[in-house]
């Protein structure tokens, strides 16, 4: 089978995302932080929203507002005003409140709303492929440079400040870096289904790894074998690209969770 160009590069910018989230989402995962994805994955669409008003790039704005998002829910949990979970479902639904009316009154603009809820993999262009591979070499960066610290952080904050270490800015770093792969990864799996690729990957890799170096890779080998299925289905059965994904993703997950069960069931049985 020959494939066609705008597959290609569909399943390289898929993969892209795929080997980002893995370490990423190991972290989310660890840190019980699914929610905060959630938000800023809704931010997300604002970016767009303002891009679209003021002119400039889209994945620009994504990014931009999607940091700018991170870093005020960074400041407020440091403050305690208002608890987390409050604050994360304020600034989720503010911002996609927000992005929707300012895209109902963009005149002169033909917005496909499904494309952004739901992403458009297959409708990546070489530009998306560079910004993809751009901005997740400089969140794998952020994130070898944190890596020690911050985990340290998720297993003991009390005693990673005990250690000298700087908390907020780790936790600062971290958020931004989130930020930035949610950016990135918008194009192939759309707002509503972003924070699938960090947390079902992560979730079924813990069952088969030791370390936390090994979870980050097998993560990354199951995000990208997510997306090689979920493409391949979605050309065959012509379904969405996106959710195509991360049905592929859930099957593994299930997969992983009976295979892994049944190999704990055997150790047992044979100590």
């Amino acid at each position: 089978m020959i494939l066609e160009d705008f597959f290609l590069r569909a399943l390289v910018a898929g993969i892209g995302v795929a080997l980002i989230s893995g370490p990423l989402g190991c972290f989310v995962v660890w840190r019980r932080m699914a929610y905060f994805g959630d938000t800023l994955a809704h931010s997300a669409l604002l970016g767009v929203a303002l891009g679209l008003l003021l002119g400039f790039n889209l994945t620009v704005g994504i990014i931009g507002t999607a940091i700018a998002i991170a870093l005020t829910v960074t400041l407020f949990q440091h403050q305690k005003k208002i608890a987390s979970d409050t604050l994360l479902g304020i600034m989720a639904h503010s911002s996609l409140a927000v992005s929707l009316v300012v895209l109902g009154l963009l005149q002169g603009y033909r917005v496909d709303l499904l494309s952004y809820l739901f992403g458009d993999v297959l409708a990546v262009n070489y530009q998306d492929i560079y910004w993809i591979y751009g901005g997740g070499a400089v969140a794998l960066s952020l994130l070898a440079y944190i890596w020690k610290d911050l985990l340290a952080l998720t297993l003991h904050e009390e005693l990673a400040r005990a250690e000298g270490i700087n908390v907020a800015l780790i936790q600062t770093l971290f958020m931004v870096t989130v930020a930035i792969v949610i950016a990135i990864a918008m194009k192939v799996v759309g707002v509503l289904l972003i924070t699938s690729l960090l947390i079902i990957p992560a979730a079924a890799a813990r069952r088969f790894a030791k370390t936390p170096e090994q979870m980050a890779i097998i993560a990354s080998l199951i995000g990208s074998l997510s997306i090689i299925l979920g493409l391949f289905g979605s050309l065959e059965w012509d379904t969405p690209s996106g959710p195509s994904i991360v049905v592929a993703e859930v099957i593994l997950f299930l997969g992983g969770l009976i295979f892994g069960g049944l190999l704990l069931g055997k150790k047992a049985h044979t100590t």
